[in-house]
């Protein structure tokens, strides 16, 4: 392991039906399950998934930004990652999609700079080997 920049810490109680806090108290959130896996799905509520697919489209966007920097091309973006999780053979596994919107490159340009956040993403590198990721990349 290598030298810690930083660490977040959240604690959860109840599993998929109970809280998540942050060891700072900034996110404090109950969960429960949603409809697509036989729960109840309260409003209001959040779930590992959409946590995952935020903090997943936050890092992202901020790789993206940093190879688009280094490569010299001043964009603006959008990312949304699609985060699901799935019956598989042994258990359950997640599959994400990724899509990113970028003014201010061509398509070959956006597509090629999504390759290089990929590869540069803590969250895509994380991982790797483990969960499928469909890139798409758009230019607006």
């Amino acid at each position: 392991m290598g030298l810690a920049l930083y660490t977040a810490s959240s604690t959860a109680a109840g599993g998929r039906q109970g809280t998540v806090k942050s060891s700072d108290g900034t996110l404090d959130l109950d969960l429960s399950l949603p409809k697509g896996l036989g729960g109840n799905e309260k409003e209001g509520t959040t779930n590992p998934e959409q946590l995952f697919s935020a903090g997943y489209a936050a890092c992202f966007d901020s790789a993206l930004q940093m190879v688009a920097g280094k490569a010299k091309k001043k964009i603006t973006s959008e990312v949304t990652a699609e985060v699901s999780i799935e019956k598989q053979l042994k258990g359950f596994g997640l599959s994400v999609k990724l899509k990113a919107e970028m003014e201010g490159v061509t398509q070959e340009e956006a597509e090629e700079l999504m390759e290089k956040a990929h590869e540069a993403c803590p969250y895509s590198r994380a991982i790797e080997g483990n969960v499928k990721v469909k890139k798409t990349a758009v230019a607006k």
